[in-house]
């Protein structure tokens, strides 16, 4: 029997988030998704970093021997080449990424996980979440102070108390060994898609998709369907036995780098970001004439066409941007004024001549006094669906910094 991964990687830069942050690679022997953290300036280069050093273990086969040590070493390369990148160019302090690899040795599998980026098994029909996030409330989770079911939605299931980069000197990373088998079936994926897709409906797609590539696709499609307002990763990678395998097919072999990390990080999303886009898909399609001569309606239909379907696509155009700043308006965050944490109403990001945020309350603790990686999170701003939730992000930050 010999074991291979058939593998497809996806990634999106997601409808709200100007570039794509998060890296992945997929070939014959290893899997990786890295999800960034810096801001726009710093999280893409992190998980290019960390995708960049552990991609260098795919060029050979290893022994169940050495692979956990190689694992080791690598993880433990890219972390001083983030450190050494944030220390040489100051406004990259808090440089850092998530970290969830799979590197094969014949039928074993050595996992190495740092982050809330997270690995799923799919194993006769069980599915399991085989990672354990290092953020605050997988903390709570952990210690009884919150329910798993409410932990999906806590406004601070994004602050992470554990990452690679320059936020801590030593970098306690989890390092596992599974046993693999064919028929197996793995999902590694930034929190952009287990963020927003439920778990049963990410079971029930990998289970019923049989195609890597086409899974990959559709669970990147949910994502998209319900917002994308982070990056969206993924990798679908099936265990199976060449041996059993019908003669002249085979599993994937070509690697593949999707992400910061590939030649087209700055490609769009698959899912159109504006009313523009939405126009479109509603413009009604041309009619087909089976004569060579125009119909009356034919002729009519490309009058009416020249100012009919232009008013249509400003009209939507308005209503989408008056709706989309509504919608701002009752969104609120976590981030900084004068140097103090401070609630705001709104989205933090800027447009032209508009302002989509307005300070609510400049609280009085100092930004200092929290711990860095808090300090990282209220850079980027943590949101909020409502004023009640913000308030408790600020007393949560409070109690802990």
């Amino acid at each position: 029997m010999y074991i291979a991964f058939d593998f497809a990687a996806r990634s999106d830069v997601g409808l709200v988030r100007a570039n794509n942050q998060d890296s992945a690679y997929a070939g014959p022997q290893l899997l990786v998704v890295a999800d960034g953290m810096g801001g726009a300036a710093g999280g893409d280069i992190a998980s290019s970093i960390a995708v960049g050093r552990l991609v260098a273990l795919d060029g050979e086969a290893h022994g169940p021997d050495e692979a956990l040590e190689e694992l080791k070493n690598a993880i433990g390369d890219a972390h001083a080449q983030i450190v050494a990148r944030a220390e040489n160019d100051p406004e990259l302090s808090g440089l850092g990424t998530t970290v969830t690899a799979l590197l094969r040795a014949g039928a074993t599998l050595h996992m190495a996980h740092i982050g809330d980026s997270r690995a799923y098994l799919l194993r006769d029909g069980v599915f399991e979440q085989v990672t354990t996030d290092h953020s605050f409330v997988q903390h709570l989770v952990d210690t009884g102070r919150l329910s798993a079911a409410d932990a999906e939605h806590h406004p601070k299931r994004s602050m992470l108390l554990r990452v690679l980069g320059d936020i801590d000197a030593d970098v306690p990373v989890d390092i596992s060994v599974r046993e693999t088998r064919p028929g197996d079936r793995w999902m590694l994926c930034s929190d952009g898609l287990s963020g927003v897709v439920s778990r049963t409906t990410l079971q029930e797609t990998l289970a019923e998709i049989e195609d890597p590539g086409d899974c990959a696709d559709a669970l990147v499609g949910l994502a998209l369907a319900a917002g994308a307002p982070d990056n969206v990763t993924c990798i679908v990678a099936d265990v199976v036995d060449i041996d059993a395998m019908p003669r002249g097919q085979g599993p994937s072999t070509q690697s593949q780098i999707v992400g910061s990390a590939a030649r087209d990080r700055n490609k769009p999303s698959s899912g159109g970001t504006g009313a523009a886009a939405r126009a479109a898909r509603l413009s009604p399609a041309e009619p087909v004439e089976d004569d060579d001569e125009p119909s009356r309606w034919s002729t009519r239909w490309s009058t009416w066409k020249a100012w009919l379907l232009p008013l249509i696509t400003l009209l939507i155009v308005a209503g989408g941007a008056y709706g989309g700043y509504v919608w701002t308006q009752q969104q609120y965050y976590v981030g900084e004024s004068d140097g103090y944490v401070a609630i705001y109403r709104g989205i933090p990001e800027e447009l032209p001549l508009v302002s989509l945020h307005t300070l609510v309350e400049r609280t009085d603790t100092p930004l200092e006094e929290l711990a860095e990686y808090q300090q990282e999170r209220i850079a980027v701003a943590i949101r909020a669906g409502s004023l009640n939730e913000a308030e408790a992000i600020v007393f949560a930050l409070e109690s802990t910094g």
